[in-house]
């Protein structure tokens, strides 16, 4: 789980109210020296990582199922509750009657579908229809003019030659929006599928249900029923278009999956075990995801592997290491051996060649070629493991990878809040990288920014593999948009220390019961998505990035007081204090740009004297991308998803000195045209 928080989820309530307090205070103070930024162009600059802003993923929120992945029926293969068929029931029309139960003793055979949804039509019979109805997940989206896919697994207890109706209606029935003829069934378990095409005047609606009716009397029993919308790229099987789309706009350099704590599951049977999400979905079983409710695992390696592909970016990897959420471990040995050898087989599905065992399994999944891959993750906050086994589980594991891929760089996570935390955990060998994890309220985060500006080099680069200022729900505000930007300059000052990061969690549905986890990046219902403020200022970042970090020195950067909260049972921690304006410069030589971002957490605008020390030429006109509002509260939402957007305006009277007003509670790029020295 996530517990490795500074600041409690039941603490952020308050904490959001501090801070709050702090920049209304700043609204109102005024601050005598002028701050003066300088900016050394006469160095080269530190290497900045082209993998520097990506994105994390787990199964959380219904981040998946009722989230990215398309599919529009909820338990499609009745396995979410064992004891009744959950989000089904029967419709009854006219005088017809009927009854719906679960059945295991009718399993499809050859296949993973092993509880089938019984319905008993006993009253069916010529104008008076008996059907099996699912309510989606919070409703079935339906927009005009547009086609939907459904298959189902089918059969009856007679001879056959029962007919079906396939259709999408309003939830009272009385308005069908799409309908078509499935069948006739017969004794034998078939797969059938059916298109269902809107009318191009369908005012767009999530007040609809998905049915499959009969008129005919009988026992009938189905399974693995499935309905899927227009997908990203038209991938059977495939992802949200507008949820794919706003991913793709923010340009991740890398996906890192599946998780998380979907990783390692609540026991070590329970883990995401990536062989049982290849090949057709009736031979995945499924299993149960670690929010509770249950992943069908229709998103599965491949899945993961082809949604890189659509976004350009890379995978890293998280293979399942032997410590599982509930405290299970498997320590180092002969014991953890399987499990060595199932990441390596599946990193031989990832990048073989269809010569290799695995390589070939991938070509017949559909994907001759192999994805690049450069990253590995052995776990996922393993810190938590109180026996403390990491250090030889994560040795047997580095070990057998370096020897088979050399060329991967392997990245340790023990769960802490920092790398010492990792290195205590891992010592035995070196990683390439550590993963940190950092959950803070805006103001802490902002405490934080300069971490890594006195950070010991020379060790293992860091991943920053989850972060966020946790301050919004379902989605974060202004002032964590503010905060998180504020992280951001510290990474980018620190290029040569901080290797990726992503932020989490990346997705939640915000109908009530679909989040478990408040302040997440981009909100979505069954119809509509918006991105928070943070996830703007992610876009922000990710777009205006140089290859270079440029050195620079701020002096007068007004500062306010902080009491951090105390623990319990502990004397208040002193006060300490938290700067206002960040800075954080990069530098593209191949397009010939500098990238100023400065947020200002101030309640009133900063000027800001800016010196380009070594610079040769400087275009007067540039651009000024900002995102702001006059609120820190203030906040996107499924009613409202363009309150706070980046605005871009023409930014004048630059040079290699200039002075630049900055908005109150703003986040604001600077693109600067630098000339040939």
């Amino acid at each position: 789980m996530k517990t490795s928080l500074p600041l409690s989820p039941r603490r952020a309530p308050a904490a959001s109210r501090r801070a709050l307090a702090l920049l209304a205070a700043l609204a109102c103070g005024g601050v005598a020296a002028q701050t003066e930024l300088t900016i050394d162009l006469a160095k080269p600059g530190i290497p900045v990582s082209t993998a520097l802003y990506g994105l994390m993923t787990e199964e959380i929120n219904y981040s998946y199922d009722g989230g990215l992945y398309a599919e529009l029926l909820r338990n499609r293969s009745f396995k979410d509750d064992p004891s009744e068929p959950v989000h089904w029931s029967v419709v009854q029309d006219a005088g017809g009657a009927g009854t719906l139960a679960l059945d295991p003793g009718q399993p499809v055979p050859r296949t993973a579908l092993t509880t089938s949804l019984r319905l008993d039509a006993t009253g069916a019979r010529t104008g008076h229809r008996v059907a099996i109805t699912n309510d989606g997940y919070w409703g079935i989206p339906l927009k005009p003019d547009t086609t939907y896919r459904a298959s189902f697994y089918a059969r009856t207890a007679g001879a056959g030659g029962v007919p079906l109706t396939v259709s999408l209606e309003g939830n009272d029935g009385k308005t069908v929006y799409a309908k078509a003829q499935g069948g006739p069934i017969d004794g034998q378990w078939r797969r059938y599928s059916v298109t269902l095409h809107t009318a191009a005047g369908l005012a767009p609606t999530a007040a609809a249900r998905f049915v499959i009716a009969t008129e005919s009397p009988g026992t009938l029993w189905f399974n693995l029923v499935s309905l899927f919308p227009p997908t990203y790229h038209d991938r059977p099987n495939g992802n949200r278009v507008d949820l794919m789309q706003k991913l793709v706009d923010m340009k991740p350099r890398f996906l890192r999956f599946p998780g998380g704590n979907y990783l390692e599951g609540e026991t070590v049977d329970t883990r995401f075990k990536w062989k049982q999400t290849l090949g057709p979905l009736a031979q995945r079983p499924g299993h149960p995801g670690t929010w509770n409710y249950r992943s069908s695992d229709g998103m599965g390696l491949l899945e993961f592997l082809e949604w890189c592909e659509d976004m350009h970016a890379e995978p890293v990897l998280a293979v399942f290491a032997g410590y599982a959420l509930k405290g299970e471990t498997i320590p180092a040995g002969p014991g953890l051996q399987p499990f060595v050898d199932e990441a390596l087989d599946e990193i031989e599905y990832v990048t073989g060649d269809v010569s290799t065992k695995w390589g070939a399994q991938r070509a017949r999944d559909g994907h001759p070629a192999p994805f690049k891959l450069r990253y590995v993750e052995i776990g996922n906050e393993d810190g938590f493991d109180r026996q403390k086994t990491y250090d030889g589980r994560y040795t047997q594991f580095h070990d057998a990878i370096k020897a088979k891929y050399p060329q991967l760089k392997l990245i340790a996570t023990a769960g802490g809040k920092d790398s010492v935390g990792v290195r205590q955990a891992v010592t035995s060998r070196t990683p390439d990288l550590v993963d940190e994890h950092y959950y803070y309220g805006a103001l802490q985060m902002m405490h934080d920014a300069g971490r890594y500006d006195s950070y010991a080099r020379g060790g293992p680069k860091i991943f920053i593999g989850e972060w966020a200022a946790r301050e919004g729900a379902p989605t974060t505000n202004l002032i964590s948009a503010l905060a998180d930007a504020a992280w951001m300059t510290g990474m980018e000052r620190n290029a040569d220390v901080v290797e990726m990061a992503c932020y989490a969690p990346l997705l939640v549905n915000v109908n009530p019961g679909g989040m478990q986890w408040k302040s997440d990046l981009i909100g979505y219902d069954a119809q509509t998505s918006y991105g928070s403020p943070s996830y703007h200022a992610q876009k922000m970042f990710s777009h205006y990035l140089g290859e270079q970090s440029l050195a620079l020195t701020a002096r007068n950067v007004p500062t306010q007081t902080w009491q951090p909260p105390a623990k319990k049972d502990q004397a208040a921690p002193p006060p300490q204090q938290v700067p206002t304006l960040f800075f954080s410069a990069t530098r593209s030589s191949a397009r010939g740009e500098l990238y100023l971002k400065v947020v200002n957490a101030l309640g009133n605008a900063k000027s800001v004297q800016v010196a380009l020390a070594g610079a040769a030429q400087v275009a007067p006109e540039g651009q000024a991308i900002t995102l702001r509002s006059d609120r820190p509260e203030d906040t996107n939402t499924i009613t409202a998803p363009d309150k706070i957007v980046p605005v871009t305006t023409t930014a004048r009277g630059l040079g290699p000195s200039f002075r630049y007003s900055f908005a109150p509670y703003s986040v604001t790029v600077l693109v600067l045209k630098l000339g040939r020295r």
